[in-house]
């Protein structure tokens, strides 16, 4: 008997509903106008994560759960830091990952010894959430460069960094405008290893009325999804996963989590 044909059946299940989501277009619309609603009681600032603000949608960063199980990377590399929820969020998922690799091989496993960690880049990382990312337990997996995504100092400092790793997931989450995503996808997307994913936040600006962004340089036509929709346009080792975004109606990222197919 074939044990796994349960899970099997279920999984094909998932991606059959998902699919028809995909297909409904009012339901996508509807999600939208949801967002919209909430936005102005900054809905994504309500959650943390292992006590740290996180600034997310819950389902996204179900999504980046679901993703980083699957592609197991050894770096994440994240722009754009705030508080650190994310940082902390996706260091302590790593450290899952390297407990049940030694678990698997029946091994021990040195928590300060960590083999898989997480690399943040922010223009401004405030002392007060440098002080609680560096205090918190999940502190040891977690690396932090100062300094603009878009220098070439910095730049140089991340793809020096990244030499020690195989497997890497990039996630971009700083500045919003169409110029600086674009910069920044051209400078670490191609760290991004096949199969694995780089994912653009926010890109649902663009589906965003202009007026909810008075006081940003970003909005509809300038903003990550337009980034993301030129890059593709000369990087056809990106594809769209569309499958996320259906599956999630609800998320800050439609066009955004790209997976790299070659």
């Amino acid at each position: 008997m074939d044990t796994e044909s349960p899970l099997k059946n279920f999984k094909r299940e998932v991606s059959l509903r998902v699919e028809k989501i995909g297909d409904n277009h009012q339901l996508w619309e509807n999600s939208v106008k949801w967002m919209n609603e909430t936005a102005g009681y900054k809905y994504t600032y309500n959650f943390s994560f292992l006590g740290r603000p996180i600034i997310q949608y819950p389902q996204d960063m179900v999504a980046m759960q679901e993703l980083i199980w699957s592609v197991k990377p050894d770096l994440i590399i994240e722009t754009g830091i705030a508080h650190g929820g994310s940082l902390i969020m996706n260091a302590s998922l790593l450290a899952m990952l390297d407990y049940c690799e030694a678990f698997e091989k029946n091994e021990m496993l040195d928590p300060r010894k960590p083999k898989r960690r997480v690399l943040g880049i922010d223009i401004d990382i405030r002392a007060h959430n440098r002080a609680a990312i560096e205090e918190h337990p999940m502190a040891n997996r977690i690396d932090m460069i100062e300094g603009s995504s878009i220098a070439e100092d910095v730049i140089a400092q991340v793809h020096k960094y990244s030499k020690n790793y195989r497997k890497i997931l990039v996630s971009l989450d700083s500045n919003h405008t169409h110029e600086h995503v674009l910069a920044e996808l051209e400078a670490y997307a191609p760290l991004t290893s096949i199969g694995s994913y780089c994912v653009v936040f926010d890109t649902v600006v663009e589906d965003m009325p202009a007026e909810m962004f008075p006081d940003r340089p970003w909005g509809p036509d300038d903003n990550p999804k337009t980034a993301v929709w030129e890059y593709l346009e000369t990087h056809s080792e990106f594809e769209i996963d569309k499958s996320i975004q259906n599956k999630l109606l609800i998320t800050v990222a439609p066009d955004g989590y790209l997976r790299r197919v070659r």
